[in-house]
């Protein structure tokens, strides 16, 4: 069974590579480089193209995170450290040293080890604080990779698209752990809801055509026929017309349909958003409670509720894990790729590292992405100690080494855990696949002349923005108020991060 699996996997990786350069967005696809060759899968008893026994090894080290245990054992991170420095041997030039830090020291420590120059390589994402990718480029901390990846087996195994969208001023510094890199929003509810009112949700094609539904519900009293939980979901419905480049609940965004950067309160879409939400809390559909943060963060948990946002992911049916009951969907906005969706999981090296030390880290992620041995190796642990197969599955056991998919390497290289879907694997090569890749994608605004204007408006988006998205304004009020909202703006100096945003993409769509 595990064979049959391991077979699936190698051609999953194949596949992977035939559709490296599918996501480039307009224009003719880009290729993957000449020299990147198919990843293979890699026997014990034979070396990879990159080997070379000629070669001085290459010491490297890298820091992860350990976000599934409280604690680190250390003397089983350097059994795994070890086993993998014996699998990598004949079939790269590279030794690892591998420090695990529990995760509410990882950011400390991690910064002092970057100070100290005591790491090669880290674990890094877009959502960590003082070390995600942001600041560890703007600190300049980073190894530029792009020369070294495009040449690499490394490139071949994630689509052009994620590695554009994930580029700083079109460099390579980092290598997105290769997950869902995309993002798409639906409608959620219980199934069970459909059958009671007899709907028929096929005919839904904008939110708009929820309205006969929650009045349904309001009719039975149901407390929240419509909840957003306490946000503004505005930029989740509205993927489909505008990149939001300065931030979810920023007016400054890239109109898809004219790739400039606009004022999206001046959209019809905008607009209507607000018009409908006041509308639906007009009619009890909609709860003050929206307006006030003051939903309870256990309605989702019951069945107070209709419907509510749920962001796309390739195996959809976690939704129904997720809520504890059978659980529906409805499409709102197609999948894309952007400049925040591709590092939520990633990896960099650190500036102060070698030449030949950044090209054995590239070696390495190379190796870790197309073998699923050493994928399962450095995610789940030894076999038989940390782990078992199971039915072709994986069953972690251990409390002294496991890690998730998601922030260990390729979703394809990786053998899926039990209680996935036996074609995960496909699903997640699919939803990148068939991902929309943002104009945008790649392009990061640089708001460091403009913090105090943007300080500013932060806290008008908080007074009439989000109060607007969330219907706190009577509709006979929404123009007037449209009105003074962006009065407000324009007082704390709006306009001048709007021509910021403009001028930055405006001179980054010339040098793309």
């Amino acid at each position: 069974m595990k064979e049959k699996l391991r077979s699936k996997i190698l051609s999953a990786l194949l596949a992977v590579c035939l559709i490296a350069g599918i996501l480039a967005g307009c224009g003719s696809a880009p290729q993957t480089p000449d020299n990147s060759t198919p990843p293979q899968e890699t026997d014990p008893s034979q070396s990879t193209p990159d080997s070379s026994s000629d070669s001085e090894t290459v010491k490297i080290s890298l820091w992860r995170p350990q976000f599934l245990l409280s604690t680190v054992d250390s003397n089983q991170v350097r059994k795994v450290e070890s086993a993998i420095n014996d699998y990598i041997a004949d079939k790269i030039n590279v030794e690892i040293s591998i420090t695990e830090i529990p995760r509410s020291e990882y950011i400390d420590k991690a910064n002092l080890a970057i100070a100290n120059n005591e790491m090669t390589m880290l674990w890094t994402c877009n959502w960590f604080t003082t070390i995600m990718t942001d600041d560890l480029v703007r600190q300049n901390a980073l190894y530029d990779l792009t020369d070294i990846i495009k040449d690499s087996v490394l490139y071949g195994t994630m689509p052009e698209g994620i590695w554009q969208a994930s580029r700083y001023d079109g460099r390579d510094y980092f290598v997105p752990c290769y997950k869902e890199s995309a993002e798409g929003n639906d409608i959620v509810f219980a199934t069970e809801l459909a059958e009671k009112y007899n709907w028929d949700t096929s005919a839904v094609k904008s939110l708009r055509d929820l309205t006969p539904f929650l009045a349904d519900l309001k009719n039975d009293n149901v407390p929240y026929p419509i909840t957003w939980q306490n946000r503004g979901v505005f930029f989740k419905f509205n993927l489909d017309y505008f990149d939001f480049i300065t931030g979810n609940d920023s007016a400054v965004v890239v109109d898809r349909a004219t790739d400039k950067v606009i004022n999206v309160i001046e959209t019809e879409q905008y607009r209507e958003w607000v018009t409908l939400m006041s509308e639906w809390a007009e009619a009890g559909y909609l709860k003050e409670d929206e307006v006030t943060k003051t939903v309870p963060a256990t309605v989702v948990n019951e069945d107070t509720w209709g419907f509510t946002y749920w962001t796309d992911v390739p195996v959809n049916a976690e939704a129904s894990s997720r809520y504890g009951r059978p659980m529906s969907l409805i499409p709102m906005t197609g999948v894309w790729a952007n400049s925040s969706t591709t590092l939520g999981s990633c990896y960099c090296v650190t500036k102060n590292s070698t030449p030949e030390e950044a090209k054995a880290c590239v070696d390495f992620l190379g190796l870790l992405y197309t073998d699923n041995y050493l994928s399962d190796l450095f995610t789940f642990g030894i076999e038989g100690e940390d782990f078992h197969y199971e039915d072709g599955a994986v069953v972690s056991t251990s409390e002294s080494y496991k890690h998730s998919a998601w922030e260990s390497a390729s979703v394809v290289s990786i053998t899926p855990a039990q209680g996935e879907p036996e074609n995960k694997i496909d699903l997640y090569i699919q939803f990148n696949e068939n991902a929309n890749v943002s104009s945008a994608a790649g392009f990061r605004f640089d708001s460091s002349e403009v913090q105090a204007e943007i300080a500013a408006c932060n806290s008008v988006y908080e007074q009439y923005g989000y109060v607007l998205q969330n219907g706190g304004y009577p509709r006979d009020q929404i123009e007037s108020t449209l009105e003074e909202f962006q009065t407000a703006l324009d007082n704390a100096g709006f306009q001048k991060i709007l021509t910021a945003a403009s001028s930055q993409y405006e001179d980054w769509k010339a040098t793309r």
